[in-house]
């Protein structure tokens, strides 16, 4: 990315925090470049990026433990502006002598601070002396380190945040990063502004600037090949690259025959209609059944869908000619959760199919525009690059597709029956103006049969689930709240217009501890 775009850069050390991601995002939110590094990293490495300013993230685990994390003690020492929050606060209070406790109680949810005078919470609303706040937290800070002084107080947490502006290091016990905290936006700008003096150019109009370029310099006028799916992080890397490239855009669509209802032929109308695309496609369906037979296993189909697609884009890849660059759609959380950044330690939820997934034989450099950005910074370009609606809001669609959401063997009786449940859900949730509402929707075919009565017919068929979500970030996520009468009028229409399913259950699981899809 173009360095005056980078520039003005916030680092957030991350310790474990379920919020991390989302201190990154908001940091972004209020116009400034962030970006996340494992808590160990080290200070001459940390300082060599160049931050305006830093944040250490919340943890699981006690800065009163063995376990508790460890981190270059020289970063606290500098002349660096810094924001603990939760464990960040905890475990920068040690650093300066202070102390940190066990609490009785602990404070999990809503609660209420008092705020005092303090050059980091001047947007507060002078009125506003008590703050609604998000706590998640065991231990507190139960005695002030050297040199600072505290700036907010709960019953619970007797300094719920200190300061010492001299050396421009903070602390918080709640969580500014979550929606619950009131205003806790306007504190993270505070600081990254105000104290760390940035003036914030990471704008959806820089950004797409400042890509187009860096694909520019990095492409030259050779050509590159992209999969595309009519998603909308690959249609706004094709977008991008048009602008840069025109003509050398080379786009090969692969139909693995686990797209919902009418999809391949949706995708077709989107691009040509939408970007202007010249498009390869690939009917594929017959190979990747035939892999996928017999497998229950998910994260064994997600590597079988993987390897095929690969196999499936090399043979395509073949009739094309002089290509140099391989691009794809890869964003900032899918590397993170690939990787299993937190801590360094934390367990690989689920393989990404275009995360570190190419085999060396392809020889092809990778072009990944979108790989440090969010999905809602996505959208936010991809409205600044003209693309319509119904690409920009079209909802996440998983790479190894229906697959994900048929549990057990993949058959294509099965991918038939769920195709259908599906479109009937997304047709009456877009009748009834709840599409764009929800951040996410789809059915899901689980393997098992329930009896039920049709007509006065007994029938014994299979089950469909029903999930919606609501979600800012999708590391956190909640089910929608959707009428019951609105439900009752799906399950009807799906049980009487697929005979093969005889019950419809909503799915009410909240993320963590479930995940959005359900593989």
């Amino acid at each position: 990315m173009e360095k005056a775009l980078t520039s003005e850069k916030i680092i957030i050390l991350d310790f474990g925090s379920q919020y991390t991601q989302l201190i990154a995002r908001r940091i972004r939110e209020a116009g400034v470049y962030s970006e996340i590094v494992l808590h160990n990293i080290s200070f001459n490495k940390l300082m060599a990026l160049n931050p305006a300013g830093l944040i250490m993230s919340g943890g699981p685990e006690s800065v009163n433990t063995k376990k508790a994390l460890k981190f270059d003690s020289k970063i606290l020492d500098s002349d660096l502006p810094v924001l603990g929050i939760c464990y960040g606060m905890q475990t920068m209070a040690q650093h300066f002598r202070g102390k940190v406790s066990a609490s009785s109680k602990r404070e999990f949810g809503n609660a209420k601070i008092k705020v005092l005078k303090s050059k980091i919470f001047k947007a507060i609303s002078s009125n506003n002396k008590e703050l609604t706040v998000w706590m998640s937290h065991g231990d507190k800070v139960t005695k002030l380190p050297n040199g600072f002084k505290k700036i907010a107080s709960s019953n619970n947490s007797p300094i719920a945040a200190f300061e010492n502006e001299k050396i421009k290091k903070y602390g918080f016990q709640f969580h500014p990063e979550v929606t619950h905290t009131s205003q806790g936006q306007k504190i993270l700008k505070t600081f990254v502004k105000d104290i760390c003096g940035c003036k914030g150019s990471w704008k959806p109009k820089n950004i797409v600037e400042a890509l187009i370029e860096d694909i520019k310099i990095k492409v030259g006028n050779k050509k590159v090949l992209l999969g595309i799916s009519g998603g909308v992080d690959s249609s706004v890397v094709a977008a991008l690259l048009s602008k840069a490239i025109g003509k050398n855009l080379e786009c090969i669509f692969v139909d693995n025959g686990l797209l919902r209802k009418g999809e391949a032929e949706q995708v077709k109308k989107d691009l040509k209609r939408g970007l202007k695309l010249k498009v390869n496609f690939s009917d594929s369906e017959q190979l990747f059944l035939k892999k996928l037979k017999g497998e229950e296993d998910p994260e064994k189909k997600r590597k079988i869908i993987g390897k095929t697609f690969i196999d499936v884009f090399l043979k395509e890849t073949k009739k094309i000619k002089n290509i140099s660059f391989l691009a794809q759609g890869t964003i900032y959380p899918d590397v993170i959760e690939s990787s299993g950044i937190k801590n360094g330690k934390a367990h690989v939820i689920k393989s990404h199919h275009n995360v570190g997934g190419l085999p060396d034989y392809l020889k092809l450099p990778l072009v990944e525009p979108l790989n440090s950005l969010f999905k809602d910074e996505v959208r936010k370009i991809g409205k600044e690059l003209g693309l319509p609606d119904y690409l920009i809001k079209r909802h996440p669609f998983p790479g190894p597709g229906l697959a994900v959401r048929t549990l057990g063997e993949i058959k294509k009786e099965r991918l038939e029956i769920l195709r259908a449940a599906d479109f009937i859900f997304m047709e009456e949730l877009n009748s009834h103006n709840l599409y764009d509402k929800v951040s996410q929707a789809f059915a899901v075919f689980l393997p098992i049969k329930s009896v039920g009565v049709v007509g006065d017919a007994r029938r014994y068929q299979y089950v469909i689930a029903l999930r919606a979500a609501e979600t800012i970030d999708f590391m956190t996520a909640n089910a929608a709240k959707l009428d019951h009468k609105f439900l009752n009028l799906v399950s009807d229409r799906i049980i009487n217009e697929i005979p093969q399913v005889s019950r419809v259950v909503y799915d009410i699981s909240s993320k963590p501890p479930a995940t959005i899809e359900w593989e």
